[in-house]
């Protein structure tokens, strides 16, 4: 029998220093972010309504590798041994302006309604089908929720909080009102996993100065971690730079419902597994899931959950979706209904046929640790998940080609639709919640309608994969809508979508079968087959289809006759290395790319944001 080495033990900072002083080791060098701002045409973008120029190009310092590490020499690309997890520059940005919000008159959206029409008078949950003003606050902040991006600001109205109804989930006692507070000093850590923390000698004087409407951004390069005030003169100067020993953070978010001017609460997800909740502004951390004893697989994707102060979703490279209560202390996971009555799960692994398999629900009365609830979903990587703007739904990607989007109060998969071909990597909802943008592998973006269950469009323009996709809510109207797509290709490609332009496929004028509509529009239907739809689902996660064709989950692969073709407005290549990650912001679009580059493109100064500049959207 194989037997793994054991792991590599790693030298605290001091030790590090020793070994510096007595000549043992080399000094690392770390060097300074560069704030620059490149001119010329080919630094700006020409769209229909104007130009966008590249304002700033900031460019965080890569850390060298810790003395740790083995330096890799001349790596061969045809090697099939497992590489550790990295990924490219995510950026987490945070204002405490109610102007970096969607502006309240682009959208209305019916909070009393999910996105996929149905009525909120059936009542699954307590408080669901009472008015937003009547629902009673939980402990998961649930009566009122921002989601977890800076361009979300929708109510979730009458959505219940997750897990709600489990009284399990609500604190009592002392501790019942109190936000507790990570409880280790990260600058003065003696943790192997942290390696040093580098703190801005005049922090508190420069966050006591700073405007109330800038950006903070939070952004993860190789084994650093660094927060930045984009909104200062000296925005190359990091507030905080942490730097990691054997794990390299590859996501992270910023609690959008717990945020002030003196508390933020940010998790980050790791290349080990590892979780940490941290809190900038007093320098504070707690490490959840340590030393993988949830879950051993890197984190891919990390998100709050809307309306909720503790709990959070991290997306698992085993193909699990797990929730975590911050506060929770951690305890060793085993599935608490296995196989549930079927054989899904055997020997770790799930059965490919099945499609969502809960191994322990939110509603489960032992909550005494981590984790809350515990999905599979396939033996695959998760890559990407996306919640809805209504807070009821979650739109998963996953490197098995499969885009699923599942009723996560509920903890049931609504639909599953398949790429092209290839794995998705990157999803987002449009502001309204009608279509879902999915992008990946196959080079293509798709546009997919959550009412209709259908895709409606292919978006074709990209060279290589797409890395990041997302809606500009400030050129968004109810039928017109911009979105901005960036990939592998280092290209930033800019799409304009109108309800009426596209062509109904002649396939999809008499195929009806198998949509959301179609089975939840009417109240009465729904509330005749919920019972045996859901029920079934739940015990039964491999069951595709229900009765007969009218329920079925799984959406066959359109072929490319039958789905309307969309070009770009715009198609640039704006960066030297691939692109990663994307946002739009009332002033700007912001990209970033794999070796740290941070660039903002202003927008037009032409009165791009007034109903006349997005008329011509039509």
């Amino acid at each position: 029998m194989f037997v793994l080495p054991p792991p590599p033990r790693y030298p605290s900072q001091q030790a590090y220093n020793n070994a510096v002083a007595n000549g043992q080791a080399a000094p690392m060098i770390e060097t300074n972010n560069i704030l620059s701002h490149p001119t010329g045409p080919e630094y700006q973008l020409v769209v229909g309504e104007g130009t966008y120029i590249l304002k700033e190009d900031l460019h965080l310092a890569t850390p060298p590798p810790h003395p740790s590490e083995a330096p890799i020499i001349n790596p061969n690309p045809l090697a099939t041994t497992p590489q550790p997890a990295t990924a490219g520059t995510k950026i987490s940005l945070l204002s405490f302006s109610s102007r970096a919000l969607i502006p309240q008159t682009l959208y209305k959206v019916d909070t009393n309604r999910s996105a996929t029409g149905v009525s909120s008078s059936i009542q699954e949950h307590p408080s669901e089908g009472r008015a937003s003003g009547e629902v009673a606050p939980s402990s998961d902040g649930g009566d009122t929720s921002v989601t977890g991006s800076a361009r979300a600001a929708l109510s979730i109205g009458s959505a219940p909080a997750f897990g709600e109804g489990n009284s399990m989930l609500v604190a009592t006692g002392k501790d019942a009102g109190k936000r507790r507070k990570p409880k280790n000093n990260i600058a003065k850590s003696n943790s192997s996993f942290i390696s040093r923390c580098i703190v801005h000698e005049n922090l508190t004087k420069r966050l006591q100065d700073r405007p109330a409407d800038g950006y903070f951004a939070f952004a993860n390069i190789n084994r650093a971690f660094q927060w930045l005030d984009l909104s200062s003169s000296q925005k190359a100067e990091h507030l905080t730079k942490i730097l990691f020993t054997k794990g390299h953070c590859l996501c992270h978010d910023v609690n959008q419902l717990t945020k002030s001017s003196s508390h933020i609460d940010l998790i980050m997800g790791f290349s080990t597994g590892e979780i940490i909740w941290y809190e900038p502004i007093t320098q504070k951390y707690t490490r959840l899931n340590k030393n993988g004893i949830i879950n051993t697989t890197p984190v891919s994707e990390i998100r709050w959950i809307p309306g909720s102060e503790n709990l959070f979703l991290a997306a698992h490279m085993d193909g699990s979706l797990v929730v975590y209560d911050k506060e929770k202390d951690d305890a060793a996971f085993l599935p608490e209904e296995a196989t549930n009555g079927t054989s899904e799960v055997t020997n770790g692994e799930i059965d490919p046929s099945a499609k969502l398999h809960v191994d322990k629900s939110v509603h489960s009365k032992n909550q005494k640790f981590n984790p809350v609830s515990f999905w599979k979903l396939s033996n695959q990587r998760i890559n990407a998940f996306s919640f809805s703007p209504d807070n009821r739904h979650i739109a998963v990607v996953s490197e098995d080609g499969t885009l699923r989007i599942i009723d996560y109060l509920k903890e049931q998969l609504l639909d599953m639709y398949s790429s092209y071909y290839g794995g998705f990597l990157c999803v987002c909802w449009s502001p309204d919640g009608k279509y879902v943008l999915t992008g990946g592998q196959d080079d293509l973006v798709s546009i997919w309608s959550v009412a209709e269950a259908t895709i409606v469009a292919r978006c074709q323009g990209h060279q290589s994969w797409v890395t990041a996709v997302c809606f500009d809510p400030w050129r968004c109207d109810d039928r017109n809508y911009r979105f901005g797509s960036v990939g592998e290709d280092c290209r930033l490609l800019l799409w304009d979508f109108s309800v009426g332009m596209l062509h109904r496929p002649k396939a999809l004028s008499v195929r009806q079968r198998g949509s959301i509509s179609s089975r939840f529009a009417n109240p009465l239907q729904r509330a005749e087959t919920q019972n045996t739809v859901a029920s079934r689902l739940r015990s039964n996660s491999s069951l595709s289809a229900v009765g007969d064709d009218e329920h079925t989950i799984e959406h066959p692969v359109e072929p490319r006759s039958n789905t309307a073709m969309l070009p770009p407005v715009m198609s640039k290549v704006i960066d030297p290395d691939p692109l990663c990650w994307l946002e739009f912001s009332q002033d700007s679009i912001m990209t970033s790319c794999k070796s740290g580059h941070i660039r903002t493109w202003d927008r037009p100064s032409d009165g791009t944001h007034d109903s006349e500049a997005r008329s011509s959207l039509t």
